[in-house]
C-alpha cells in the first residue's frame, strides 16, 4: 500500500517556556518515544504549532499556569512537539494540519497499566479544550521496547490460511453472517450455516448483536452449529481444511475468560469480540491466556462513535493497529463498495491494511474482514484495493439469493473462483448457475462507485 508523503515543518527551539515542549527530530530518538500523530483544527488566532505545545504541555507535566511545584525533573518529563503539516500547502492558513508530539517512555507504565495508559496519555484530557475544537489521533508510532510487552495475533494470515487450506491457493476467504440478525433458533443458525458449508464457506458467524438469546442459548447453538458443520465436512464439503464457526464472547470483563473457556469446552474452534465494545483488556486477556488457543474475530460494532468524524476521535488505522498488537487474528476493516462504504471515500483503508499487515517485529499480520452490502458481483473491487489476504463476510448477499442460503454460497465461492481465474463475474455466470442467479438477484446493487451518500433499501420485515 502506498505511504502518504508529508511535507513536515519544524520548531527552531528558543529559550522561552515554549521550548520545553518544543524540540526537532533529530533529537527524538524512535526507541525512546511513543508518538502520536494528530489532525487538529484550533482557535484561527493561534496556529498549529502553538497548539501542539498545549498538547504536549497538557499530557505531560504542564498545566494552565505556572506552577510553584514545578522542578527540573518534571521539565525533563515533558511531551515534545517535534513536526507538524499545515492543512493549506501555502501555509497561509496556520489553524489546522498535522502535528507530532513524542511522549517520553519514562511518562508511560505500559508494563503495568497496559493499553488504557496509552489512551490516557495520547487522548487525555486535552481532546475537550476550548481552543482546540477538534482533534483527530490519526497515527501511532511504538518502539520496539513497548512492542515486546505484546504477543499480538496467535495465528494471523498464515495461521488462519493453514486451518481453513488455502496456504497455497492464497484466495480470499469467504465468510457466512447469520441473518436476520435477531430472531433465529439455534436450530436456525445450524441450517443456515450448513447450507452455507455445502458452498465451501471457511467461517461462519453471530451477527454483532446476536448473543446469548432466549430462543438461541448460546451454548447449544455452538453443538448444534458444529455438528452442521461436521456433516458438511463427511459429506464432501471444503475439502482444503477446516471450517469453523466463531459464537459471541462479547460480555463483561470479569465474566469473559469464563465465557470463552465454556465456548472452548462445547466445541468452540474460534470466538469473535467487538472489541470497541468491551474494549482492548478484554481482548488481551483473551488473546494472552493459554487455555483461549483459537482464532480471535474482532467486530468493530460503536467504532464510528468514535471514528466516523473526519476531524476527531481516533482514525480506524490506529483502532485496528492496536487491535493487532492486542491479539486480534482478524478484524472488520470496512469495504470498497457496499453500504459501509466506497474506495473513493474511505480512503483510510488502504492505511488499516497497512497497520495490520506490514511487518512489525514479532507480531504476525492480521487479516483484514470485509463486510456490510457485500454481493459477488463487487467481491473484486475489495480485492482489488486490499489484496487476497481478506475474508469477504457475507449476510444478504448470500441469504438474499432466490434459491435460498445454499444458492447464494455456491454462487460466491463461484465468483472468488472466477476471480482467481481472472475471468468476470458475468462471463463465469453463463457456465454456474447460482452466480447467475446472485447477479439476476441482485444486479448492480452496490457494484458501481457513486459518489452520493448509499441509502439502504429495506427489505421485508424490516420497513
Amino acid at each position: 500500500m502506498p505511504e502518504i508523503k508529508r511535507q513536515w515543518n519544524t520548531p527552531t527551539v528558543e529559550h522561552s517556556e515554549s521550548s520545553v515542549f518544543q524540540t526537532t527530530p533529530d533529537q527524538i530518538d524512535p526507541d525512546k518515544y511513543v508518538v502520536a500523530t494528530y489532525f487538529i483544527t484550533c482557535d484561527p488566532r493561534m496556529t498549529i504549532d502553538h497548539a501542539g505545545v498545549i498538547i504536549a504541555a497538557e499530557q505531560s507535566v504542564g498545566t494552565f499556569t505556572d506552577v510553584s511545584t514545578a522542578t527540573d525533573l518534571a521539565h525533563k518529563t515533558a511531551a515534545k512537539v517535534f513536526s507538524w503539516e499545515y492543512e493549506d500547502p501555502s501555509g497561509s492558513t496556520k489553524h489546522s494540519g498535522w502535528v507530532k508530539v513524542a511522549y517520553p517512555l519514562y511518562l508511560l507504565d505500559l508494563d503495568n497499566r497496559g493499553i488504557p495508559d496509552l489512551f490516557t496519555f495520547i487522548t487525555g484530557n486535552w481532546m475537550g479544550f476550548t481552543p482546540i475544537p477538534n482533534c483527530k489521533w490519526v497515527d501511532l508510532e511504538l518502539p520496539k521496547s513497548i512492542l515486546k510487552l505484546f504477543k499480538g495475533p496467535q495465528f494471523g494470515i498464515e495461521g488462519m490460511r493453514k486451518i481453513c487450506g488455502t496456504t497455497e491457493t492464497r484466495r480470499p476467504h469467504l465468510g457466512a453472517t447469520l441473518k436476520p440478525k435477531m430472531g433465529v433458533t439455534d436450530q436456525g443458525a445450524a441450517d443456515q450455516f450448513y447450507d452455507a458449508a455445502c458452498g465451501d464457506f471457511d467461517t461462519y458467524k453471530d451477527d454483532e448483536t446476536y448473543h446469548n438469546q432466549w430462543c438461541s442459548p448460546l451454548m447449544d447453538r455452538i453443538t448444534k452449529i458444529y455438528e452442521a458443520l461436521d456433516k458438511a465436512k463427511s459429506e464432501g464439503h471444503h475439502p482444503e481444511g477446516e471450517m469453523f464457526y466463531v459464537p459471541q464472547v462479547t460480555t463483561d470483563l470479569e465474566t469473559t475468560l469464563e465465557t470463552a473457556d465454556r465456548m472452548i469446552a462445547h466445541g468452540a474452534r474460534g470466538m469473535m469480540l467487538n472489541f470497541m465494545c468491551t474494549w482492548y483488556p478484554a481482548l488481551r486477556a483473551l488473546a494472552e491466556d493459554a487455555s483461549i488457543n483459537v482464532p480471535i474475530h474482532l467486530h468493530r460494532a460503536s467504532h464510528a462513535a468514535l471514528t466516523r468524524h473526519p476531524r476527531h476521535g481516533i482514525n480506524l488505522p490506529v483502532t485496528d493497529f492496536i487491535a493487532r498488537i492486542a491479539g486480534g487474528d482478524m478484524v472488520h476493516v470496512g469495504t470498497a463498495r457496499g453500504k459501509l462504504g466506497d474506495a473513493n471515500k474511505f480512503t483510510e483503508i488502504p492505511q488499516i491494511m497497512n497497520k495490520i499487515q506490514d511487518p512489525l517485529e514479532h507480531i504476525k499480520p492480521m487479516m483484514g474482514i470485509c463486510s456490510g452490502g457485500l454481493t459477488p458481483q463487487n467481491y473484486h473491487f475489495s480485492i482489488d484495493l486490499m489484496g487476497n489476504d481478506i475474508q469477504l463476510q457475507n449476510g444478504g448477499g448470500i441469504h438474499g439469493h432466490p434459491w435460498g442460503t445454499k444458492g447464494g454460497a455456491i454462487g460466491a465461492r463461484q465468483a472468488v473462483d472466477a476471480y482467481m481465474q481472472s475471468i468476470p463475474v458475468e462471463e463465469y455466470a453463463k457456465t454456474h448457475e447460482e452466480l447467475a442467479g446472485t447477479i439476476q438477484a441482485f444486479g448492480n446493487k452496490y457494484a458501481v462507485a457513486s459518489e452520493e451518500s448509499v441509502v439502504p433499501e429495506l427489505g421485508e420485515g424490516e420497513q
